[in-house]
């Protein structure tokens, strides 16, 4: 993964948005790994909880839209 973090501790699954110099804007690429990640931690039955950050001060903006 390049624009998303994928970390699990215990039964958490911690998803973190990894662009802070574009707000964390989604995009396509973006939506892409949250997507995949999100299927990872539903195959995995240790997790429980799925927690969604943003890095930098920003949590998110939408970029998708023209």
């Amino acid at each position: 993964m390049t624009v998303l973090e994928y970390e699990v501790d215990g039964r958490v699954a911690r998803l973190t948005l990894n662009r802070p110099e574009r707000g964390n804007g989604l995009t396509r690429e973006l939506i892409t790994e949250l997507e995949r990640a999100v299927e990872r931690a539903d195959l995995d039955p240790a997790v429980h909880v799925l927690l969604l950050a943003g890095n930098g001060t920003g949590f998110s903006a939408d970029s998708t839209r023209s």
